[in-house]
């Protein structure tokens, strides 16, 4: 049997290691202003994750309520269970980057002070393309590719010395666990619709253009860290060849 899971991985490689790239030279040398600039887009990312599976965490928890009525009966209380979960952690990572920000602001945030990004819009645009098609492979591209592999929460994780940077790795490290646990659910689920070298080809392709496209969303959100010559230079000498 080829390993698709390592196939899989090998293709968001380079893309996961470059968003950890962008973050790690922008943490090194970000000033308080640095911080609330890529606060206030990333605070707007955990409120509104749009993208054909989540449509916003008051959307979302709105349909929870309505599909209490249906557990047990319709809708296994696990999978139900789940959901909670996920809503719950979601807004915890709002809840502690919104933290941080109001300390730099030294201001109650409001919801003015949240912004979505140009690319970040792209980001959300591609992914609700893939899942609208029905195409349970491509759609399940999206969900392993949520999170980016965790990379920017990981770099955030290490950050020593200033105060907005203790509370940044503080908080990073809650986000970073609870990413890990959502990737490990979504690979097994991707993992048990390939069937086949064309269905690994087509899931594969998908990962790498949402891929791309989150390397973007996070230039724009750090901006400065790295040039895209650079960007592109570093995914090359990272990139792992997938076969089918």
């Amino acid at each position: 049997m080829p390993d698709y899971e390592q196939q899989l991985v090998d293709a968001a490689w380079p893309y996961w290691e470059a968003e950890a790239e962008i973050a790690k030279r922008f943490f090194a040398k970000a000033s308080d202003e640095d911080h609330v600039f890529y606060l206030r887009a990333q605070l707007w990312k955990e409120l509104n994750p749009v993208d054909g599976y989540f449509n916003g965490l008051h959307r979302e928890l709105s349909n929870l309520v309505d599909m209490y009525p249906k557990v047990d009966k319709e809708i296994d209380r696990h999978d139900y269970h789940f959901l909670l979960l996920q809503l719950v952690e979601e807004f915890n990572h709002y809840v502690v980057l919104a933290d941080i920000f109001e300390h730099l602001m030294g201001r109650p945030i409001s919801p003015d002070d949240t912004v979505q990004l140009s690319q970040e819009k792209k980001l959300g645009d591609l992914r609700r393309s893939y899942v609208e098609t029905g195409d349970p492979l491509v759609k399940a591209a999206v969900g392993f590719t949520e999170g980016g592999g965790a990379r920017l929460f990981r770099e955030g994780a290490k950050l020593t010395g200033s105060e907005v940077n203790e509370m940044t790795a503080k908080a990073m490290q809650v986000i970073f666990e609870d990413e890990e646990d959502h990737f490990m659910e979504q690979a097994r689920g991707a993992l048990g619709l390939i069937e086949s070298g064309d269905d690994l080809v087509r899931m594969t392709e998908a990962i790498r253009a949402i891929s791309a496209q989150r390397v973007r969303m996070r230039a724009e959100m750090f901006p400065g860290a790295m040039t895209e010559a650079e960007i592109d230079a570093f995914i090359d000498a990272n990139r792992r060849e997938t076969a089918a």
